[in-house]
């Protein structure tokens, strides 16, 4: 009894604490979006050309690339909101899709309509298929594959020696699949059935409307979990959420079901942004040979 009154005790501080940083973290953001709105106006009525355009699914994806831009200007429309600033001599727009599939081709219909960019990267998190792949690690995909068996050869007119010569790094298949695939029981057969080194949930659906209107395309993916790491039950469910206060809800939640889940998540979301920071510059050695 009192074992379960100091764990209910603990539980109820926790989640107090977390909510309160949310409820702060959620007016801030408020507060950011109002001033970003008021200052963009005029380029949400006629979006900027860009060089380069990034589809990331979710923000703690896209913070290591975006904390290196300038002059970081917002537009919003078609139900999305895209970040735009400078690069050394580019401009590179960054698009939140959510996860999954269809959510990413909507995204990048979206991207490219409004800004027309040159090149077209589907980044972020995935999960490793292959024992070479240590978290951390980036791939680069020369190849990609969907659990259908559908395949596509990308061409990496690149400095692959000299994107290589970065620790960790690594060109090859990429997988992409329809759901979280969490449990190393479940990704080894997955990488020997489709010869892949990596998963995510978005980088083929990405590549097929680059295809169809014609944008050079690149996947380029940041290892959160290796082959024998085991993501938490709950990931699947909050990754479904499409806004900050759901994803709250659905944290609180698992927490109140599982005390045990409060720790995963933490770290997961600590994992994930330290693989956002070592994304963010593999990518901007990367646009610079594009």
């Amino acid at each position: 009894m009192v074992l379960r009154y100091l764990l209910r005790n603990w539980l109820h501080t926790a989640v107090k604490q977390k909510v309160r940083e949310k409820v702060v973290e959620a007016a801030r953001e408020q507060l950011h979006t109002a001033a970003d709105k008021a200052q963009t106006d005029q380029s949400e009525q006629q979006p900027k050309p860009c060089h380069l355009g990034v589809v990331f699914a979710l923000g703690i994806e896209a913070g290591g690339l975006e904390d290196l831009l300038t002059d970081v200007v917002t537009t919003r429309g078609r139900g999305f909101v895209v970040r735009q600033g400078a690069l050394k001599d580019r401009q590179v727009a960054l698009i939140l899709s959510g996860a999954g599939r269809p959510a990413a081709a909507k995204a990048t219909e979206a991207l490219i309509t409004g800004h027309r960019p040159g090149w077209v990267l589907a980044a972020g998190l995935a999960g490793g298929l292959n024992p070479k792949l240590h978290r951390g690690d980036i791939l680069l995909a020369d190849h990609l594959v969907d659990t259908a068996g559908n395949q596509l050869a990308l061409d990496l007119k690149l400095d692959l020696a000299a994107l290589c010569r970065t620790p960790g790094a690594h060109v090859g298949r990429l997988l992409t699949a329809d759901s979280v695939v969490r449990r190393p029981d479940e990704k080894c057969p997955l990488g020997r059935l489709h010869d892949a080194m990596a998963v995510d949930m978005e980088s083929f659906a990405v590549a097929e409307v680059c295809r169809r209107h014609q944008v050079r395309f690149l996947a380029v993916r940041v290892i959160n979990d290796a082959v024998d790491d085991e993501l938490p039950p709950d990931v699947e469910n909050l990754l479904a959420q499409k806004t900050g206060p759901a994803r709250l809800g659905a944290a609180v939640g698992a927490v109140w079901r599982r005390p045990a889940s409060f720790k995963d998540i933490y770290q997961l979301k600590e994992n994930a942004l330290l693989c956002s920071d070592r994304l963010g510059k593999f990518l901007a050695r990367l646009i610079e040979q594009l």
